[in-house]
Parts: structure tokens; C-alpha cells; sequence
């Protein structure tokens, strides 16, 4: 290792070996300074530098030629290399034409290692790489496109250097950086100079929001280029924005997936062409398209986390500054499924500020965002094109698209002639199925949000919004409601009471919740449902209904019902955020954290859920960002919505309220006093975090996990006594496997589904869906498809429990174990 050399000792010694005139020497001296600064000639190694370069042109040729003979001893350490070439570059900066080496001897070398950097995603500043690139400019050699990629993008780097951000300037072409299948597009189209000035504008896309000037200077090159034109050419660039790259990168062990990230120079282009859409005349393809770029600019990529979300919220100030149905659709939507927090306060201001313009409420703008998507009848359109009909349905959580020919009769693909004379429509037919599908979702966890926003609707307004809405009312129809004090759901056309009475009238309506009803009334009501084969958009009949406990009686202001249980950290943030809690990702570091939070404005008060880390091994307990794997759990409580914030240190410890200078701590809410209706709602997110999140549902972790200090948890979790949400499911099962076709091989005794296979006789648990089977309880690990589904369950009361879907389709499979195919299964048979 050479040993270190202050910049003044470097001095003095190189001043001596050029007053001796040994260049071989000189050499040696210079390649030493080199090691020692790692590529930071700034300070006093700039003066070692001035030395070299203040050298006769003689000598310096001959510097530079004794640099090149020792190139070899570089070996193969890239940044010795590109350090040793970087040397070599400056020392030969200055001398002109005839003062250079003929034949330099080190341009292959420094092409070689250019071509190398074209598959990373930046460097460090001390390789001076820019060095390199300066010298093939100054050849008259353009540098590669990929290799522009990572100047550019090394240039957006915290750290870069003012050289290299001067050099990253001089790279005008491409005008984006190549490896994104948009950018490849863009720039495979954009071929004139007005595209290309296009995409320069958009590039000039840094601010949090377009500037009068911005659109100006775009309007401009709009009314250059046409509209329409611009419109479709820009929409199918970005149909293809988040895809994989297409040169990929060469990932350190310790970078995000960055092949699955976003080009961080091309990302400041997409946010001007979002920009740039907001100002064409309105259409809905357009907001489509600008939803898909927010939803496609939060997905999580491992590392990394959102991809951009600069991207994702130039989208919604396009999707503000646009006015139109379509529009102020996507944001509605878009509200009920952002979870990032400052694009979901963006969304937020955004409803708001149409609201207020509009004079409404922000619930009242979101109901009247939701378009019918030419839905003519309560889910139902028919649409003529030339001899085939079109018909357009919405069948429970999904919309389906089916034909007709001439005659009326059915045909299972799109009829020739309308592919051939109606492409536009046809398009526009399928694309509406998809914004169905994605609104239906939105709209369906909207509904299910509001038993706790106490929100009332006078009954014309509700049946014009809700029951009579072409799209909101095939949820509408599926749900019960309270018509001033009385119950009632739709069927045979009309709103109806329990006992058939028509309700064609009323004053006030509410969404029904069954908690303050009999028990006897809720049965009545889910027999009701089954009678009319109603199938609700989610639980409401069959909903948890969760009463305090002698244990929660006796602790007095928490409940532990849902301590001392391991989550997944990742899977438990995202649920949080679609219920509406706010949560923070814990992170092995020396940080404190607030709870999980829900906020109850109506009610005046906050739910948090104590939450910590778990473990301390990175790598085994945290992800290579630093962030817990698994959280363990703790107590629920309540406290006024404008207590001061309670925290604890990310990986466990006492949670203490912050308080201000002069401010009092404020004591939790006594668990007697909370409503019913919002301790049932609170606990029941609670139990689906813990249901849903907890890694005893995981069957891979029959061995108890890292250590396998998790097996006993896994074990009592995953067999022991069921939850309130698995009780429920238990019901449902007692009358669902009766009608099953595997009823003869199915019973339920306790906590378990029993299959009888022509094998072994199985055990579904309720809760967990794990299995053991006959002899002695031996384990049986299935891992269920991320989409399960039971075919030949028949009639359902509600949508969206996952895990009864996954129960069902194995109690379907281990029936038949004979027939079972999948060597991982059959080997544990």
C-alpha cells in the first residue's frame, strides 16, 4: 500500500525529480500522488498538477509516454485504470497539435473504459470519468448514447463535481437518455427539430409546478406541432413508461433494482410531457393515461421504494389543471388508492379546491366524479356497431364485454367486421372495461370506508348518486341502507324492507352497519341476501362486530386483543395506508417513530396501534435499505384527535407522548367511552392487519424463520384459536359446505375444515389456511397461487376474503389428492 504524502511533501518531491530531469521518475512520483488522492485533484493536489503540466512540451511527451509504459501496472482494478488514464488525460491537456503524441497510446484504453460505464447507473466522482469523456470530445469522437446516459445522470448525483456537470451540458444529443422503452420511442419518433425541441422543453420540467412562462413557451411548440398530433404520439410514449429497461444496468449488491426504476434524467421529461397534456383540449384518454403514470411512478421498486414520485405528482397538477369529467374522475379515484403521503396530500388539495370552486364538500365532489362510462342502464350498456352488438356489463367486482351478431346470437370473440370498420370504437369499448374495473375497486373501498364518516344524504339526492348511478349503483344495489330508521336492500327493482315491503320514499339515508342491531335481525338480513343471491361488494350482513372485553374492562384505556403478534413490516405499512392509518416504516437505526394512526375527525378522537422492529442483524431482519422485515405489536388506544404525539425508539421501548414547552400530556381515552360502531371498526382494521400481515399465515415458515426463533409464534398462530374475522368465516363455511361438491369429504369440528382425501384425511385451519394431515398432524405446505380461486363454491354472500378463497380451493384440491400433479405437493404426500 503506498504509504500517504501530504500535497506539500508531493510538491517538494516532484519539484526535486524535475530539477534532476528523470521524467521516468517524475512518472513514478505522479502515479503516487494519484493513489493517494483517489481522483480528488482539487486543493493542494491541483498545485501537484500545475507542476506537471508547467513541464516543457518535450518533457511532457515524455511524461506522457512513460505514464503510458506504466499502464499495465493498473492491473485490473477499474478505478486504478480509469484513475491512471484520468492522469494521463490531464497531463495531456494544453499542448496543441504539434506538441502531442503522435499515435496516443492510451486512446484505446480510454474508449475501452467509457464502454465499460455504459452499463452502470452512475459513478463516483474520484473515477473522473469525466476526464475520459472531455478527451474524446476533444478527438473529434462522440461519446456513445449509453455512455451519455451515465454522464447525465452521474451529473444529477448529490456529490457531482462542476466539471461534470459542465461536460453532462455539452451532451445535447441524444436528447434522452437511451434504455427506457419510452425514451427509445420518443426518440425513434421525435426526428424533426420541433420534436426535438419538444422534448428539450419537457426536460425543462424542475419545478414542483409549470410556470406561466413554461406554457407559453409549450403552447408554442403546440400549435407547431398540432394537438391531436402531439396527443397521440406523446399518450403512446407513455404507455410504455415503466417497463423494463432495455439495455439493463450492472447492479452492486447493495443498489435498489434500478432496471426496474425510472431513468432519474428522463424522468424530468416525463414530468413535462404530463404537463404538456394538461394543456391539449381535454380527453378522457388522456386522463387515463395520466393515471396510469401516477399509479405507475408509486409502484415500489425493491430498494429503492416509489419509483418517482416527482413523476407521480407532475400527473396530478396535470390532472388538476384539466377540466373535464374524465379528469376530476382519475383524481377521485386516484384519491382512494394513493397511499404515498405527498401525493396523496397533492390529491387531496386538488378535491378540495375543486370542491370549493364548485361549492360542495370534498365527499360530495367525489361522488360526482364518477363518470357512467356510457353505461345507459344500471351496469348495462348496448352499443351498435354495424350488425354486431356490443354489451357491456358489470358482473359483480368486474365489467365484461360480450357480442352479438346479426341474429341476436351470442359469439365468444369480436365479430371480423367490427375489428375491420370500427377500430376506434372497439378501442374505446376496451378501454372503458378497464376504467370500470379500476373505478368499481376505488368506488368499492370508498363505501367501505364510510361506516365511520357518519355521512348522511337526503334520499333524492342519495338514490341519483348511489341507487340509480349506472356504475355506483351496482354497488348501491348490493349493500343495505337505513331510510330513515329502516332497514332495507334492493331487489325485484325495488328498495325493499325485510319482510318484501317496497320502499319508493324517504327523507334521510345512511349506509347500515350491524352494530346497535339484534343478532337475530342481522341473521334475517344475510338470509335475506342469500334468498335474493345478493353477493355485497364486501362484508357488511356478515361484518365482524367487535364488543369491549372483560380485559379491556379491566386494563381501562388499551386493548392488548392484538399484542404479541409478528407482521410483515412492508405488507402491514401498505394495509395501513389503504384503510386510512398513517404509519412510518421502522428502521434499524437509532430514530423513534409514532404509532400506526387512524384519525376519527368525525368523532373527534385517534386510533394508534403500538407498533416496533423487530430484530437487529441487517440483511436477516432489515432489507439492504436498512428497514425492518417484521414488526412485533402491541396495545390499541385511543386519545382526542388533538393530543400531542405519543413515539418510541424504532426498535422497541417504552412510547412516550412529545410534549411541547408549557404543554400537559393528555391521558388516553377510557375504552368504555369510545362509540361502539368506532371500536368495532378500529379493532376489526386491526385484526385484517394482523390476519392479513402476520407471517403464521405464511406456510413456507414451518421452520420457525430466521433461527427459527419464530416457530413458536408461527405454530400457535397458524393452528391455535381463531380470530373474530375467522369466526365469521367459520359461519359462512357451516352453511356454504354443505352445497359444496366435495360435501361428503368435507366437516367442520373446531378451528378446522376437514378434507377426506383418498390419501390422508386433512385439516384446513380457519384463520391461517394451514394444513396437517393424517398420521400424527404431519405439516402439509401448499403455497396458494397470489390470485386463488374455488371453482364450484357457488353462491357467496360477499367479495374480497382472500383467505376463505384459498381454504376452499384446497379443500377442492387435497379432495382429489389423487389426481394432484405438482411434484412440490406430491412429495409431501
Amino acid at each position: 500500500m503506498t504509504s500517504f504524502r501530504t500535497p506539500r511533501s508531493h510538491t517538494d518531491r516532484l519539484r526535486t525529480r524535475i530539477a534532476d530531469g528523470d521524467i521516468a521518475r517524475v512518472a513514478d512520483e505522479a502515479l503516487r500522488v494519484m493513489d493517494s488522492s483517489r481522483g480528488s485533484w482539487g486543493g493542494g493536489w491541483e498545485r501537484v498538477l500545475d507542476q506537471l503540466r508547467a513541464l516543457p512540451a518535450e518533457d511532457r511527451r515524455a511524461l506522457l509516454h512513460a505514464l503510458a509504459d506504466r499502464f499495465q501496472r493498473a492491473g485490473d482494478d477499474v478505478e486504478a485504470r480509469c484513475n491512471h488514464l484520468a492522469l494521463y488525460t490531464l497531463v495531456a491537456e494544453g499542448l496543441d497539435g504539434s506538441e502531442r503524441i503522435a499515435d496516443d497510446p492510451l486512446a484505446a484504453e480510454r474508449r475501452k473504459a467509457l464502454d465499460d460505464l455504459a452499463r452502470r447507473q452512475s459513478f463516483w466522482h474520484a473515477a473522473r470519468f469525466e476526464v475520459l469523456g472531455r478527451a474524446e470530445l476533444a478527438a473529434g469522437r462522440a461519446l456513445p448514447a449509453p455512455v451519455v446516459a451515465v454522464v447525465r445522470r452521474a451529473a444529477l448525483d448529490a456529490y457531482r463535481a462542476d466539471d461534470l456537470v459542465g461536460l453532462a451540458r455539452q451532451l445535447t444529443a441524444p436528447v434522452l437518455n437511451v434504455g427506457e422503452a419510452w425514451a427509445e420511442q420518443a426518440l425513434s419518433d421525435a426526428t424533426t427539430p420541433e420534436w426535438q425541441a419538444l422534448l428539450a422543453h419537457a426536460l425543462t420540467a424542475t419545478a414542483s409546478k409549470p410556470t406561466a412562462k413554461w406554457d407559453k413557451a409549450a403552447r408554442a411548440l403546440l400549435d407547431t406541432l398540432g394537438t391531436d398530433r402531439v396527443r397521440e404520439t406523446v399518450l403512446s410514449w407513455l404507455a410504455l413508461v415503466g417497463r423494463p429497461r432495455t439495455l439493463p444496468l450492472d447492479r452492486r449488491e447493495w443498489e435498489p433494482d434500478i432496471d426496474n426504476a425510472y431513468d432519474p434524467y428522463n424522468a424530468t421529461a416525463l414530468r413535462g410531457l404530463a404537463w404538456l397534456l394538461s394543456l391539449l383540449p381535454p380527453r378522457p384518454e388522456a386522463a387515463r393515461a395520466l393515471g396510469a403514470l401516477v399509479e405507475t411512478s408509486l409502484k415500489k421498486v425493491a430498494g429503492l421504494g416509489p419509483r418517482n414520485p416527482k413523476v407521480a405528482n407532475a400527473g396530478v397538477v396535470a390532472l388538476a389543471r384539466i377540466d373535464s369529467e374524465a379528469a376530476l374522475a382519475e383524481l377521485a379515484r386516484l384519491a382512494t388508492r394513493v397511499t404515498y403521503k405527498n401525493t396523496a396530500k397533492l390529491l387531496d388539495t386538488a378535491l378540495e379546491t375543486r370542491a370549493t370552486a364548485l361549492g360542495l364538500t370534498r365527499d360530495e365532489i367525489e361522488e360526482l366524479a364518477v363518470p357512467a362510462y356510457g353505461l345507459t342502464d344500471i351496469g348495462r350498456a348496448e352499443h351498435r356497431l354495424g350488425e354486431a352488438t356490443a354489451l357491456l356489463e358489470v358482473r359483480g367486482p368486474r365489467a365484461v364485454l360480450s357480442w352479438r351478431n346479426a341474429a341476436g346470437k351470442p359469439v365468444r370473440t369480436v365479430p371480423v367486421a367490427v375489428k375491420r370498420d370500427h377500430p376506434d370504437e372497439l378501442k374505446d369499448l376496451k378501454a372503458a372495461v378497464k376504467d370500470i374495473d379500476k373505478m368499481l375497486s376505488a368506488q368499492s373501498e370508498r363505501l367501505d370506508r364510510q361506516f365511520l364518516a357518519r355521512r348522511t344524504w337526503p334520499y333524492a339526492t342519495w338514490r341519483e348518486r348511489y341507487l340509480d348511478h349506472p356504475l355506483v349503483g351496482t354497488l348501491a344495489r348490493r349493500l343495505l341502507w337505513t331510510v330513515d330508521g329502516v332497514t332495507a336492500g334492493y331487489a325485484d327493482g325495488e328498495l325493499r324492507t325485510l319482510t318484501g315491503e317496497a320502499l319508493t320514499e324517504g327523507t334521510r339515508v345512511e349506509l347500515w352497519h350491524p352494530v346497535g342491531h339484534a343478532p337475530a335481525e342481522i341473521v334475517a338480513w344475510r338470509d335475506w341476501l342469500e334468498r335474493h343471491g345478493i353477493t355485497q361488494p364486501f362484508k357488511q350482513a356478515h361484518r365482524e362486530i367487535y364488543l369491549l372485553t372483560d380485559a379491556e374492562r379491566t386494563t381501562g384505556t388499551y386493548s392488548n386483543r392484538f399484542a404479541a403478534h409478528v407482521l410483515r413490516q412492508h405488507q402491514f405499512h401498505s394495509l395501513a395506508a389503504i384503510r386510512g392509518w398513517h404509519n412510518k416504516l421502522r428502521l434499524c437505526v437509532d430514530d423513534s417513530a409514532p404509532p400506526a394512526t387512524r384519525e376519527l375527525p368525525r368523532w373527534g378522537l385517534r386510533a394508534e396501534y403500538w407498533i416496533e422492529g423487530d430484530g437487529e442483524e441487517y440483511g436477516v431482519d432489515t432489507t439492504d435499505s436498512g428497514s425492518y422485515l417484521r414488526l412485533r405489536t402491541d396495545q390499541v388506544r385511543f386519545y382526542p384527535i388533538d393530543a400531542p404525539q405519543n413515539s418510541a425508539h424504532c426498535y422497541g421501548g417504552e412510547y412516550a407522548m412529545w410534549l411541547a414547552p408549557g404543554q400537559d400530556p393528555v391521558a388516553p381515552v377510557p375504552l368504555e367511552t369510545i362509540p361502539p360502531l368506532v371500536l368495532s371498526e378500529v379493532l376489526r382494521d386491526v385484526d385484517l392487519f394482523v390476519g392479513v400481515s402476520s407471517i403464521g399465515n405464511d406456510p413456507t415458515w414451518q421452520d420457525g424463520g430466521p433461527g427459527g426463533r419464530f416457530r413458536e409464534y408461527w405454530t400457535s398462530y397458524g393452528f391455535g384459536e381463531l380470530n373474530q374475522s375467522a369466526e365469521t368465516r367459520r359461519l359462512l363455511l357451516e352453511r356454504l359446505v354443505p352445497r359444496l361438491a366435495i360435501a361428503d369429504r368435507c366437516t367442520l369440528e373446531g378451528r378446522f375444515l376437514h378434507v377426506r382425501g383418498d390419501r390422508h384425511t386433512y385439516k384446513i385451519h380457519l384463520g391461517s389456511g394451514n394444513i396437517l394431515m393424517t398420521p400424527n398432524d404431519q405439516y402439509l405446505c401448499i403455497v396458494p397461487k397470489s390470485a386463488p380461486t374455488a371453482p364450484g363454491t357457488g353462491y357467496l354472500p360477499y367479495e374480497g376474503d382472500r383467505m376463505l378463497s384459498v381454504i376452499l380451493s384446497k379443500a377442492m384440491l387435497l379432495a382429489a389428492d389423487t389426481k394432484i400433479t405438482d411434484l412440490s405437493i406430491v412429495s409431501q404426500l
